[in-house]
């Protein structure tokens, strides 16, 4: 079955192309969510994560790279919370100790800081 062309963000509803926008996973629990703007991260992780069921899309998101929480630097055994952004064809990942480390990166401004 095709993927839809765009999919619901999760905070906001607005419409996200496959090619824009935020794809939040939690691997270990095959749950992900999707926000059209990073600024969504926090209120929706405030108001307790809401998580869909849904495995990591994209593998080649979280890469070979070594993996450190984006937030507070610590080395990761386990990806407990990958954010991805969307840019056209590219894919650029994040990775998070916690749900909180992520709102708290993305309060923050994210990569931008």
């Amino acid at each position: 079955m095709a993927r839809p062309s765009s999919e619901p963000c999760s905070w906001c509803g607005a419409a996200v192309e496959e090619s824009d926008g935020f794809r939040a996973y939690e691997p270990t629990g095959k749950r992900r969510a999707i926000f059209c703007r990073l600024e969504h991260v926090v209120p929706w992780a405030i108001q307790g994560p809401h998580w869909e069921a849904g495995a990591l899309t994209d593998p080649r998101s979280a890469g070979d790279r070594p993996r450190l929480c984006s937030h507070c630097g610590s080395e990761l055994a386990e990806i407990e919370v990958l954010l991805v952004r969307h840019r056209g064809e590219h894919r650029i990942a994040d990775f998070f100790c916690s749900t909180e480390h992520m709102a708290a990166w993305a309060k923050a401004g994210g990569r931008w800081q």
